[in-house]
């Protein structure tokens, strides 16, 4: 690169900098676009919309009510991945969508869940909703006209495909009328026999028109007939002081990780940190302008995408360093530099990067949000560690910072390696122990009735009180000065308040409570604060992660760890090399879990975050330390000896390992010190599992994967043949 042309890039690098920050700052035009501001936040972070429906059934099933659940947040997450649907007492269903404020805008969107029948031109019965899997809009080129066209594709269940198959083949030629609340939708005529289970219903003028028809199928398709019965606007459960505490936390984490980086780097650090600031900008404006609900869950998401920027360019600068030392030219340590931290780099994101997919097609509520925020993160990683790290580093260079003391510090050619595999047996005996230790307390404590984890209201449900004050209290004073009260009458510690915007009803959660402890609770609310004891009205809540949706989430993680498998597999032509990263990262989740059960810390939506946020973190520092050994591998003479080459190769990624441990747990510890209790909560066992994953990465990976390759490999795998 010459000289005028690594100017035009610092500059034009400068001037990126500057309208990211302008962007995420202020934005553009009177609607402030692009602005941080404008990111859509969770209902955790600033409220939305809660919608409380009865069924018309005096006496629904519990299956029917289950069912009904899982379909209609399948329904709702179209306004927001966290969007929870939750039953409350026997025949009502709660439904809350964060980041939207219009009730009555949302009711309208959604439909009232009524009652839909397929029927012949003989008025007879031929489809009920519930046959219908799902209807989506489309829009599709008539094969004849070639004009377009909009039309509703429909799919069906099992059941639902026989019964269709049989219908329209004896109504050929005719229509069959879609009837909704007794009312006509629609009257498509059947121009075949239709057995595949799908069909097209054409005819819509427009694709609002066929929007509404899928959603309206779709919402006729519930196992039960709803009506509403009230709707609120909720504010946020964890205040604004929880916004601009994660805030100042992210400005302060990446402030010592841009002053860390300058002093262990030098030049390349400042590359690295002005690289991190320009990625922190993409994120915010892309969070914008993709419309991602932007929630607690998902802030872990954006974490894990600093931690990893920040580790490729570890493994870029730290192989530059590594090169310089040898007496090589700074510009060709360079190259070599981004060549040989390539492969480790792709492998590492493209494997997390599967498992973001996996969960976004798998998951739902929480699980998809949290796919959305870590996808996003990992590519955005990539393209400012591999571009605009690369192209800063290279500018500087050209505009004549070539002296070898701006690149590396002077130290040993030689080092010494450390015999880690020599104390394998050691570190595996830890492990072990840490994990028993997990199981055993999770058993006492589930001997003792306590249950094994101390599951929250997210997975075990509760009971609902809503209060109405003769104040409005604001979220921290409840915070401060209501929720002690119901903590100390419940004995619950994990409760939560809503407030309901417009009103002093406040919506407090907690354990289940019986008759007694309703009373008492009351009670003490009318002794502390006043509160007409006849206005307060109590139901009990089911979990907001259905079973169905933990299900999703551990089949999307049990996948997820079989592509991982598959494609370190195929990369790294061993087997060997991909058990043992899936073994390393069931250990991490399993020293997670342990905390958990050790530290009672409450099992909510923020678990899930926290272990596939360990499953994303944890592979991607196994992958590094693998790339290193297969690079050996490449080189090893005949009479080389392997235990030698994976200790050399732990020593060698050491020095990463321990800087991507130390700037990730920073960022997570920071908001932990400054977070607020719910936050605190959610960050400690996230620093556990940073602090784990570092170690299995240095301890155990290379020992699993060496056990592996001379016990299972047989002796003669000791030495290259």
């Amino acid at each position: 690169m010459k000289k005028s042309k690594g100017i035009v890039s610092l500059v034009l690098i400068a001037a990126l900098l500057g309208l990211l920050g302008f962007t995420c700052w202020q934005g553009f035009g009177s609607y402030h676009t692009g602005s941080a501001r404008n990111i859509n936040l969770g209902l955790d972070l600033a409220g939305g919309v809660s919608i409380t429906y009865q069924a018309k059934d005096k006496n629904p099933s519990a299956e029917d009510m289950k069912d009904t659940i899982y379909k209609l947040q399948k329904r709702v997450e179209q306004y927001s991945t966290e969007a929870s649907v939750y039953q409350e007492g026997d025949d009502r269903i709660n439904i809350e969508i964060p980041g939207v404020s219009d009730a009555n805008k949302v009711l309208e969107e959604l439909g009232k869940p009524g009652s839909l029948v397929f029927q012949d031109a003989d008025g007879n019965t031929v489809l009920e909703g519930t046959d219908v899997k799902n209807a989506e809009a489309q829009t599709q080129e008539n094969s004849t006209t070639k004009n377009k066209e909009y039309v509703v594709a429909l799919q069906l269940t099992k059941e639902g495909t026989t019964k269709f198959a049989e219908a329209t083949a004896a109504n050929v030629g005719k229509q069959i009328s879609i009837i909704y609340d007794g009312q006509t939708i629609s009257s498509p005529r059947v121009n075949q026999a239709i057995e595949g289970g799908e069909a097209v219903i054409t005819g819509m003028s427009s694709y609002e028109e066929a929007d509404n028809l899928a959603a309206t199928i779709r919402i006729g398709g519930l196992s039960l007939e709803l009506e509403e019965l009230r709707s609120n606007v909720v504010a946020a459960q964890l205040g604004e002081e929880a916004i601009s505490t994660s805030l100042m936390a992210g400005a302060i984490g990446l402030a010592i990780i841009f002053v860390f980086m300058c002093f262990v780097y030098l030049l390349p650090g400042l590359a690295a940190g002005l690289a991190l600031l320009i990625y922190t900008g993409l994120i915010l404006v892309l969070l914008n302008a993709f419309n991602i609900t932007l929630t607690l869950p998902g802030i872990a998401g954006i974490i894990l995408g600093i931690g990893m920027a920040v580790d490729a360019n570890v493994i870029i600068f730290a192989r530059v360093r590594e090169e310089v030392t040898t007496g090589i030219s700074v510009k060709t340590s360079l190259k070599n530099g981004f060549h040989k931290a390539m492969s480790a780099i792709v492998d590492g994101n493209v494997t997390t990067l599967i498992a973001a997919a996996i969960l976004w097609f798998k998951g739902s509520g929480s699980v998809k949000g949290f796919a959305q925020t870590l996808a996003l993160g990992i590519v955005v990683s990539m393209f400012t560690a591999l571009v605009i790290t690369r192209i800063i580093i290279f500018s500087l260079y050209a505009i004549g910072l070539r002296d070898v003391k701006f690149y590396a510090k002077k130290f040993k050619k030689e080092r010494k390696i450390i015999d880690f595999l020599g104390k394998k047996a050691i570190f595996f005996a830890i492990s072990i122990a840490v994990i028993a230790a997990g199981f055993v307390t999770m058993g006492v404590q589930s001997g003792k009735g306590e249950g094994a984890l101390n599951y929250s209201l997210e997975f075990k449900g509760g009971t609902a009180t809503t209060v109405t004050f003769d104040k409005d209290y604001s979220i921290k004073e409840i915070d401060s000065k209501i929720v002690p009260v119901v903590e100390d009458v419940t004995g619950d510690h994990n409760v939560q308040a809503q407030k309901v915007k417009d009103s002093n009803q406040i919506i407090i959660k907690t354990q289940t409570l019986n008759l007694d402890e309703r009373e008492a609770l009351n009670n003490a609310l009318a002794d502390k604060f006043g509160v007409d004891t006849s206005t307060i009205t109590a139901e009990n809540i089911s979990s907001t992660v259905s079973s169905e949706m933990r299900q999703d989430a551990i089949i999307a993680v049990i996948i997820s760890a079989i592509c991982m498998l598959i494609y370190i597999w195929f990369r790294f032509k061993d087997v060997r090399f991909a058990s043992s990263a899936v073994l390393a990262l069931l250990h991490d989740l399993l020293f997670v879990l342990t905390f958990y059960a050790l530290a009672r810390t409450s099992v909510g939506n923020t678990f899930i975050a926290c272990m596939l946020t360990i499953l994303g973190y944890s592979i991607n520092a196994t992958i590094v330390i693998f790339d290193r050994i297969r690079e050996e591998l490449r080189v090893m003479k005949r009479n080389d000896d392997l235990k030698a080459l994976v200790n050399r190769s732990i020593t060698y990624t050491l020095t990463r390992s321990i800087y991507t441990t130390f700037t990730t747990f920073v960022m997570v510890a920071v908001l932990y010190i400054m977070g607020v209790s719910s936050i605190k909560e959610f960050a400690a066992p996230l620093m556990v599992g940073i602090a784990g994953g570092g170690y299995s990465s240095v301890c155990i990976t290379g020992a699993l994967w060496y056990v592996m390759k001379t016990k299972i490999g047989g002796k003669k795998a000791a030495k290259k043949k």
